[in-house]
Formats: C-alpha cells, structure tokens, sequence
C-alpha cells in the first residue's frame, strides 16, 4: 500500500512539473522542418510576429508556401504592411482539421492578430471562415472586396489539441485595410513621435545630445525605448549634470533596446536585455521581471516599472517608466535594501563602480523566472503529496 501511494505521489509531481511548459511552442521551430513554407517562416520572425504566436496559448496560424508569398513579395509593401497582412492569418482562437470540417452552421467569423492588436480599425481584422461544398473550407476577411473566398484550406502543418494549429491555406489572405500603406522605418522620427506621445522631455534630451540618429538607425530592426517621466527626469538632472559627454549619451542609450518588444512580449520574456549603450566588456544591460502585472526593469541601481505604454506600433515602441535607469557602469549598485548613491562628477563616472562586480549582491535580479517556476511546481506538488496522504492514510 505504502509503495503504491509513494508511486502515485511521484507519478503526480512530474505531471505537474511538466503541466506548466506541455502547452509551450515555437512557431519557428515546427515551420523549420517545411521547406516549402520557408519564406513565410522568415518573415514571422523579421516582423517580430513569431514572438507574438509563441507567448499565447490558444492560436491558429494560417500558412502559405514561397510561391505564394512571392506574390506577395513582388507587391513590394513595406515591412509593416507586410507585418499587418500576415497578422491577418494568425487566429485568437483554435482552429484544427477537424474544427474547420465542423464549423457551426457552415459559417463562423474570428478575430485575426491584426484585429486583436489594434492595428485595424472597425471590423478589418476579422475573417469569415466558411464550410464549402465539396468538403472545402474558404477563408475571407471581413473588409475584402471579393465575393469569393479568397483562400482554401489545403492541409495541418502541425496541431497541439485546443492550444495551437497551423494550417496550410492556398493563397495570402488580404483587405485593402491591411494593405493600406504602412510608413517604413526611414520615414519615422522618433524623436518627433516620442514628444507628441508625452516623452517630450526625454526627446529633448536626446536631441540636444545629439543621440537621435542612433535611435532613429534601430528602427529598421525595432526599436524599444523606456521614457522616464518629466518629474523623474526634473529630479535626476543633477545627477545628470555631472555626467561627462559620453557618459550622458551612454545614459540615454541605455534606455534603448534595440529590438521590438510589446508590453505582452516583455511580461512573456522576463531576463537579461543589452541595450544600444552596450559595447564589448561595458555591458550596459538590465533585467526584465513580471511582477503580477507589473513589468519591472532592474539595473542593480534601480528598479524602475513601466507606467504607460505610450506607443505600440512596430517596428517602435515607448514605454513610460517612473524612474531613469541608472547602469552599474556609471553609478554605484545598491547596497542591499538601501537607496542607490550616485557617483557624482566627471572622473567617477568614467568607469565601472567598485561595486561592480559584485555579482552576489544581483543573483536574484538575473533570473529569468525559472526560481519562480520551480517554486510553483514543487509547492504544486507538496499539496498534491499532502491530499493524497489524506485521502489514503497509511
């Protein structure tokens, strides 16, 4: 008897350290073993798309193959509009084989990423899903001009049950609000955007050091950018005056990533980012870490929290934060639970602090949330093993 309740104790734990990461997937992995999809599989990822599908957990993604994404390619969109088009073939709800076959009264409408994002306006982003005769499913959105469906489903690519589908559709799925045109990274200022979105006083900075064309530069690639509040930044400046040159542009880069990342994506993918101060042994990087539905941004120094999102648009994106991120290469690490002390003038702010390398003192800021997880699953398991000797005492 005692064996076989310590069996199914343990039986229970490793389903439950496993329950948390069974629904996981990576969109970029599973289209990889399909040549034919190649195409559409690289630009899901140089959109930044491919992290979008990856953080949710119910999703169906509609694949084309390099033919027709050629066609679509030789329209020659840009690569937001780009990004908006293939948004509308990713799904916010499940839809497999067998969904698609026993659609509700032949005909069911859903919400596209395109949609769901707030990209579209009105009812773009939504796409009719109908049942054909000749056991053939049709795909059109909402907004298109075609009386037709302007796609058939022609295969699975790959199904995990409820969670996430791909399925493989004829041809490119497009409305004339999706296609509408999309300005590209070289006819965006940032620094214009940044001070009509209420980041005005942290844009003026930038400009008066003359760091805008470097943000501006990032933008081919996305662009996130952490904005302090203008009380904030009123209260930093003295700090911020006694900083060198370079050391006043390495601060204003530091608020600087130099890729895309939404508010979901930076709650989804919590650890260490290098930022555009970054360069060789100078590290310039901070931590990312959710905290209930905070998302936190710890330098050693500091731990800011993003505020507001001020604007969410790829390839750009600018978040409010209530504290300037201050780098261990340019002021002194915390000590412990007390305040960060700055270090004041030219010279002590050229080079790493000496509590630099203290890397004890930053353990639990490294994490990348696998601790948490950890404790999760084992106290998950404790109170399973608990019932379970309450339900049958030795």
């Amino acid at each position: 008897m005692e064996a076989k309740i310590f069996s199914l104790i343990v039986g229970i734990f490793l389903l439950l350290a496993t329950a948390d990461t069974a629904g996981a997937h990576n969109i970029t992995t599973i289209l990889a073993a399909h040549p034919s999809l190649s195409t559409f599989n690289y630009y899901l990822t140089v959109t930044h798309l491919a992290a979008e599908i990856n953080r949710r957990r119910t999703i169906t993604v509609c694949v084309v193959n390099n033919d027709a994404m050629a066609e679509l390619l030789d329209k020659h969109y840009t690569l937001p509009t780009i990004r908006n088009i293939l948004s509308l073939h990713i799904f916010a709800d499940y839809f497999g084989a067998k969904k698609l076959h026993q659609v509700s009264k032949g005909s069911t409408t859903t919400s596209s990423l395109f949609q769901a994002t707030g990209e579209a306006a009105g009812t773009s982003g939504y796409v009719n899903i109908t049942d054909i005769k000749g056991g053939k499913v049709g795909f059109t959105p909402v907004d298109s001009d075609s009386a037709q469906p302007l796609a058939t489903f022609v295969k699975s690519v790959h199904e995990l049950p409820y969670d996430l589908a791909v399925i493989q559709i004829s041809r490119i799925l497009t409305s004339p609000e999706a296609e509408a045109p999309t300005a590209g990274p070289g006819d965006l200022n940032v620094t214009t955007i940044m001070s009509k979105q209420g980041c005005k006083d942290f844009s003026d900075l930038i400009i008066a050091q003359g760091v805008e064309e470097i943000f501006t530069q990032c933008l081919q690639g996305g662009l996130t950018i952490f904005c302090p509040s203008g009380e904030t930044l009123k209260a930093f400046m003295p700090k911020y005056h006694n900083l060198s040159s370079d050391n006043k542009t390495s601060l204003l880069l530091y608020h600087g990533v130099p890729i895309y990342n939404s508010l979901g994506m930076l709650k989804s993918s919590n650890g260490l980012l290098n930022t555009l101060a970054t360069e060789g042994a100078r590290k310039y990087d901070f931590t990312i870490q959710t905290d209930g539905d905070d998302v936190k941004i710890e330098t050693k120094v500091v731990t800011a929290t993003i505020t507001a999102t001020l604007i969410d648009e790829y390839p750009l994106a600018v978040f409010k934060i209530n504290k300037v991120l201050q780098p261990t290469e340019l002021f002194n690490a915390a000590p412990g639970p007390k305040s960060a002390t700055s270090a004041f003038g030219d010279d002590s702010a050229d080079g790493p602090s000496s509590d630099d390398d203290d890397d004890g003192a930053s353990a639990d800021s490294t994490s990348d949330g696998g601790v948490t997880l950890l404790r999760r699953r084992i106290s998950l398991a404790l109170f399973t093993s608990v019932l379970v000797i309450l339900l049958f005492p030795f």
